[in-house]
């Protein structure tokens, strides 16, 4: 496993990149490397990008420095990438998830020098479920238990890897090291029982039709988040552009925010991705909360993965507390400890008559032909509008009623609970409750 990790990472240094060469004449290159599918970045990559929020922002920096600063955007699969381009100083600014994190600060730091520093959030989920391990739709397995002596596809050193470490326990697979599309495309040939990737491939394969969850990453209660990293010597160097980075990202972040559907539809079409997965993540209540904020809780999660990345990967120790730099984001923003979702869905039920704003139950529809979603205050409500309306539908998202994670409905495992329906990711879960029920009959007894 040790040296699966190890080659993963050093592998990742041939991929070629524009690199401080990117930029044009007297201009001062800012090269960001992103990961335009790993949507829970979106903040510090694909939407950051399309809106043209840093550019502006470095515009003005300019007009008071006199400098002009030219962006040099690389899109990358996995954290692991940027990593290596980061140790041989052609990437400044990059955003992955936490395992990746926090091997790019072990890294960067082994050259010596300044190393990395971890600056800010793009987006977490406190209990852990932007992470999944999914199994094809005719899949017999209903547990991890069932994966035992299997072959399970994961990226090495990913939020996805780290996810199926924790989850498994004593379970013993068979780990393969593949990028994402790879490990999908090796789950829908046979090639391996299972998938545990990050945010937005469990959802995608999902929607598709492709995949059914069989482990909601939510179940460990274990905070996973996506964040920003820096080359030391970069930020020492223009403090000035560090933080007007940070003041664009936050632009992202409010604009996803104010206009939710549009911001998925934008990604969407950038990246390929069904406009429907996107806003499953990134809508209100979504799977991913977005807060630029270095919380303490994340602080705490950081420092717990250390010792598990350690035992699956040949990485030296890091100080989280050393790597973790909240001075910048002091500078441009206050920051916050809550863990509420400032993106909630809201609006009167035009079923039930009554308003919704409880998370915990409420949903949304997204009808064909329809421009905006209707809000539903609890799944019951959701389900009496699907059935009522006649018409179709092109996503239909509830709230797992054991964890909270946003779900599609017609992908969702039913079960009566006296005159309620609750629905949840896994079929496991919603056993646990009573007799589970498809979609289609917890439709009909709507």
């Amino acid at each position: 496993m040790r040296k699966l990790l190890a080659v993963a990472l050093l592998a990742a240094v041939s991929v070629p990149a524009c690199g401080t060469g990117g930029a044009s004449g007297d201009a001062v290159p800012v090269v960001i490397g992103y990961q335009s599918k790993t949507i829970n970045t979106v903040t510090a990559g694909t939407l950051l990008r399309e809106k043209g929020f840093l550019e502006r922002r470095l515009a003005g920096l300019g007009d008071r420095t006199g400098r002009r600063y030219e962006v040099v955007w690389q899109d990358y699969d996995t954290g692991a990438p940027i990593t290596a381009q980061m140790v041989a100083g052609k990437v400044d600014i990059g955003s992955m998830g936490d395992y990746p994190l926090l091997i790019n600060g072990s890294r960067t730091r082994q050259r010596g020098g300044e190393g990395s520093r971890m600056v800010s959030v793009t987006g977490y989920n406190a209990r852990g479920a932007l992470n999944m391990v999914v199994v094809r739709p005719d899949s017999p397995a209903r547990t991890l238990a069932d994966l035992a002596g299997r072959k399970v596809s994961t990226s090495v050193g990913s939020a996805g890897h780290g996810t199926l470490v924790r989850a498994l326990g004593g379970v013993q697979v068979t780990v393969e090291n593949h990028q994402p599309s790879v490990g999908a495309s090796a789950l829908q040939g046979g090639g391996v029982a299972a998938l545990s990737q990050f945010v937005a491939w469990p959802g995608q394969l999902v929607f598709a039709g492709q995949a059914k969850v069989l482990y909601d990453g939510a179940a460990l209660d274990f905070p996973t988040l996506h964040g920003v990293v820096v080359r030391g010597p970069f930020a020492a160097a223009h403090p000035d552009v560090l933080a007007e980075f940070l003041r664009a990202q936050l632009d992202a972040t409010e604009y996803l925010h104010r206009a939710p559907l549009e911001a998925a539809e934008v990604v969407a079409r950038v990246t390929g991705l069904p406009p429907e997965v996107v806003y499953l993540y990134n809508g209100p209540n979504g799977i991913a909360t977005f807060d630029l904020s270095l919380k303490s809780v994340l602080r705490a999660a950081l420092r717990d993965d250390v010792p598990l990345l350690r035992s699956i990967g040949d990485i030296e120790p890091l100080d989280v507390d050393r790597f973790v730099d909240d001075g910048p984001l002091r500078s441009v923003f206050a920051g916050t400890e809550d863990l509420v979702n400032p993106a909630r869905v809201t609006g009167v039920d035009p079923v039930c008559g009554v308003e919704v704003g409880d998370p915990a139950t409420a949903g949304e529809v997204w009808f064909e032909g329809e421009a905006g979603t209707r809000p539903a205050a609890t799944p019951d409500c959701l389900l009496r509008q699907v059935k009522q309306a006649g018409r179709a539908v092109r996503a239909a998202y509830v709230p797992d009623a054991a964890t909270g994670t946003r779900w599609f409905a017609e992908h969702s495992f039913w079960v009566r609970d006296g005159d309620r329906l609750l629905p949840f990711t896994t079929e496991a879960a919603a056993a646990e409750r009573g007799p589970v029920l498809s979609y289609e009959q917890a439709l009909a007894e709507a």
